[in-house]
């Protein structure tokens, strides 16, 4: 074989190699990987995790204090009551602060001390302060009465509500009754979160109930 056709050799072999480097580059430059930074359609309610994935958002809505209240550290309660002395009195014939006085306000109607200027929220609330109302209330304030004037963020914890709760129905000339079993259970249900629904409109307790039949043949 002549030198001139090891050189027609040689420069084949270079240009597939040049081509194919010219190939690589170009492919690094025109497809980028990236990590999906959050979902390509919003889920409403929930929250995207650190891989993309939606997580359910937290409730909104209070943990039920009835069935605590019977149980409820009064003492807790008393203490917790302090940081609402600034504002309100709780004695018998106590005087009006920033805010009313609380004596017998378990069970009192709403908006119901005369010698007291409630915002239009709180005139037009309706109802009475019972135990259901209360823990609403103390969970936030402003959420569940809106423009009241009560300037607290709120009690996040349930053992704190029914503590305060339970002591405030002692500051009362005839404290309300505890909440009887049918009042517990009916909190309970109300404050229980939706069964999740699955395809076809069948609830998660509708296909457990629906379980195949094991064989036993």
């Amino acid at each position: 074989m002549s030198s001139l056709e090891n050189n027609k050799i040689f420069a084949a072999i270079l240009c597939v190699g040049i081509t194919i480097m010219l190939v690589d580059f170009v492919a690094d430059r025109v497809i980028v990987s990236e990590n999906l930074v959050k979902d390509a359609v919003a889920i409403d309610g929930a929250v995207a995790s650190g891989h993309g994935a939606a997580t359910p958002a937290k409730p909104t809505i209070p943990d039920p204090i009835m069935a605590l209240l019977a149980a409820a550290d009064i003492e807790r309660g008393a203490k917790i009551s302090k940081a609402c002395a600034a504002c309100h009195s709780f004695g018998k014939d106590g005087p009006v602060k920033q805010g009313p006085n609380l004596w017998n306000i378990v069970g009192a109607n709403k908006a119901g001390n005369s010698s007291f200027s409630y915002s239009k929220g709180m005139q037009g609330a309706g109802g009475t302060w019972d135990y259901d109302s209360l823990n609403k209330f103390l969970t936030k304030p402003k959420k569940f009465i809106s423009g009241t004037k009560m300037n607290f963020a709120g009690l996040k914890k349930p053992k704190h509500r029914s503590a305060l709760i339970a002591w405030l129905r002692l500051q009362a000339d005839t404290p309300l009754a505890l909440p009887s079993d049918a009042d517990i259970a009916a909190e309970q249900a109300a404050f229980a979160p939706p069964e999740e629904e699955h395809e076809g409109g069948e609830t998660t307790g509708e296909i457990q109930e629906k379980a195949p039949e094991t064989s036993h043949h």
